[in-house]
């Protein structure tokens, strides 16, 4: 029957009961011979009943005080001794270090360190099997260490409880399975590094063949034929498409080099389009890369390759390379652009749409996933990102509404701080909250006039046009970038240190405390009417005194 899982697991001993294991570990370690001569022949009879099942540390044990009780006796000169404590301490390593071995053979003294073991009693082993045999002192004293190594790991540990026969398993067995990860570990790395030099051969002969048939590559030495290099990379991107992505994305392939822009006949540029607003690939270039990428159409590689092409532009945005970022932008842009909706040609032959065709990368078109390339797009932010999001919000298999993607494109540009064109670009852009409430207090104000005196509409001042209002007064409008954040409250830039010299030579003192409901009723009154101009100074009224204290408050 099946025992419970909390159930302790019972072990067979060759012992009666646990007084007479204490017994025997009691004289095992006392110093009276004849007492450890009692236990020693206790042990035999364990042995005779344990056959091979006898503990390890119990045998060991035992050959140890047996050489102690010989020595004490002397019945055997120094040289018998020697070879005595030799042969047990050979045995005790030998023994304890046994179960921690592999199938890779790995050094004694990682094996005994693991387990406490001094590195000097390895040593002592490897002297009695290897070397000159060693002195009696040492031995002596490498049996003394080893008996009480013994008593600390073993036979102490067995009075809490049974006995068990896997007492030296456990860190056997967690160094096993440390092993065993760091083998697969080291077996899969050396998989996916003859992975990556495998893809990075079968690319480096597709450029080969490719300069070969262009007669710019190097001459002579034969080259694998196309459509056998061709299948060999179809074949490895069925077992590794990730790893085939990554590599043609290094430096070299998919982003070229200016030496392979100028053998291919583009110069060192970024290609027809120079602008990185609007990237656009080389047409020898795509031509170039063109053979694979049909063979390497299929849905599941264009979808992988977009995204990684994304993520490599978001790292692109922390590190700056606008080599990088132009091509890699640019191929986005080249697999967008082939999946975009078929115009009808109604005049078009066969001949010029197989022309129109030919250089595109897949014909049919295939069903994205625009909502993750629309969140990857938004996370790659540079300055092609607002041309390759209107890419993809124009080709979405169920377009957003058009209002949404204006506001969609708009905080695009904003983020990016790049200029959009196009017929949905407003008149005027509003980059920051300060813009957007001097558009809102213009509208305002016009809005005032205009119910006030709709014949004066035209005539009427904005707060823009104070400028034009204060000549002749010594007020004026500040248009300079001002940093208000490095001004103390009240101060104003190029503000003298004297009191006085807020002031102006023709003013009109009044409390406010005073005049309180005439300062409110002037305050609504004036509200939406521009001061008037006059030939002399401009005199306060108590609407500006109030409105010029509240003003340095705020400062």
């Amino acid at each position: 029957m099946k025992k419970k899982g909390s159930e302790k697991k019972r072990h067979v001993v060759a012992w009666i009961n646990k007084a007479e294991w204490d017994q025997v570990m009691d004289q095992l370690y006392s110093k009276d011979p004849s007492l450890q001569k009692f236990a020693l022949s206790r042990v035999s009879a364990w042995k005779a009943r344990y056959a091979s099942s006898t503990p390890v540390a119990v045998d060991c044990t035992a050959d140890l005080v047996r050489c102690q009780v010989l020595d004490r006796a002397g019945a055997l000169n120094g040289d018998d001794l020697v070879l005595m404590y030799g042969a047990a301490l050979v045995r005790f390593v030998n023994l304890i270090t046994e179960r921690q071995q592999g199938k890779v053979a790995r050094p004694l003294r990682r094996l005994a360190g693991n387990l406490n073991i001094p590195e000097w009693v390895v040593n002592l082993r490897h002297d009695f099997t290897h070397r000159k045999m060693p002195t009696l002192k040492w031995c002596r004293k490498g049996c003394k260490v080893v008996l009480e190594w013994l008593q600390q790991e073993y036979w102490s540990r067995q009075l809490g409880g049974g006995t068990s026969e896997n007492w030296d398993l456990k860190d056997e067995e967690e160094d096993e399975e440390e092993m065993k990860m760091r083998e697969d570990e080291l077996a899969a790395r050396k998989r996916e590094m003859q992975a990556y030099q495998k893809a990075r051969g079968l690319l480096v002969s597709y450029e080969k063949t490719q300069f070969e048939s262009l007669g710019g590559g190097p001459e002579g030495g034969p080259f694998a034929d196309l459509n056998w290099l061709l299948a060999e990379i179809k074949q490895f991107s069925l077992e590794a498409s990730g790893l085939l992505i990554d590599v043609m994305l290094e430096d070299g392939f998919l982003v070229p080099t200016a030496q392979q822009l100028q053998t291919l006949g583009c110069g060192s540029g970024s290609g027809d389009g120079p602008c990185p607003v609007e990237p656009k690939l080389p047409q020898i270039f795509l031509h170039f890369w063109l053979s694979l990428l049909k063979m390497l159409n299929a849905p599941s590689f264009i979808h992988l390759l977009l995204e990684k092409l994304f993520a490599e532009l978001k790292l692109l945005t922390a590190e700056p390379n606008d080599h990088r970022i132009f091509y890699v932008s640019a191929w986005i842009s080249q697999l967008i652009s082939c999946n975009a909706k078929n115009v009808a040609q109604h005049f078009e032959t066969k001949v010029q749409r197989k022309a129109r065709l030919k250089g595109r990368i897949f014909v049919n078109r295939i069903q994205m996933r625009w909502q993750q390339l629309v969140a990857l797009c938004l996370e790659a932010a540079c300055a092609s990102t607002p041309h390759l999001l209107r890419l993809i919000l124009d080709d979405m298999e169920h377009p957003l509404p058009l209002e949404t993607r204006q506001k969609l494109l708009q905080l695009c540009s904003i983020y990016t701080q790049a200029d959009r064109s196009g017929p949905a670009a407003p008149a005027q852009q509003v980059y920051t909250l300060e813009s957007l409430r001097e558009k809102m207090q213009r509208s305002r104000w016009r809005a005032a006039v205009a119910r006030r005196d709709p014949v004066s509409r035209e005539t009427a001042g904005a707060p823009g046009d104070e400028a034009d209002r204060l000549l002749g007064s010594p007020w004026q409008v500040c248009t300079d970038d001002v940093a208000w954040k490095n001004f103390p409250l009240g101060e104003v830039p190029r503000q003298s240190s004297e009191p006085s010299s807020l002031m102006v030579e023709s003013f009109s003192s009044m409390t406010v405390f005073d005049q309180l409901v005439e300062v409110e009723g002037a305050a609504r009154s004036a509200a939406p009417q521009p001061p008037a101009r006059t030939t002399q100074a401009l005199l306060w009224t108590s609407g500006d005194v109030v409105r010029l204290k509240c003003g340095l408050r705020l400062f």
